[in-house]
């Protein structure tokens, strides 16, 4: 015979309620929306079949985004905006495991670098390096 479930109040749950669509950002937001205090809701949010609770209330109301995610995603397909169209399409070839190869594809065990500063010099000192936003310049003792 399985458990009971435990009672969760209708005020807790008009809090989680609140704090699931958005509507209260923070515990002290959900809690004024229910009419209780922070400490209350708080603790009671603390529990941990209230807490499982919450989790299933994301969940569902996730599984609902994802599905409009992915409508957006296709209808952006058909975007007049040809960078859209072509992000939009590389990201849903991607979730089947179509990728294109990288161009210049770095070798293994390295990272891919941004910029790649060559220094030629024949001065067998080690160079210091500046690097700010605005400039780059070698600086030789």
């Amino acid at each position: 015979m399985s458990e009971k479930p435990k009672p969760i109040s209708a005020k807790v749950r008009a809090a989680i309620d609140a704090m699931v669509a958005g509507d209260a950002r923070t515990i002290t937001d959900a809690a004024a929306v229910a009419g209780v205090s922070r400490e209350y809701l708080s603790r009671e949010l603390s529990k941990p079949h209230i807490t499982e609770h919450l989790r299933q209330k994301i969940r569902r109301s996730l599984a609902v985004g994802a599905a409009r995610a992915g409508a957006t995603k296709l209808a952006l397909l058909d975007s007049p905006n040809e960078m859209v169209r072509d992000r939009a399409s590389s990201f849903v070839l991607g979730l089947i495991g179509v990728v294109p190869e990288a161009a210049s594809a770095a070798p293994p065990g390295t990272a891919s670098l941004g910029v790649v500063i060559q220094i030629i010099s024949h001065d067998p000192r080690p160079p210091v390096i500046d690097a700010s936003p605005a400039q780059i310049e070698i600086i030789r003792p």
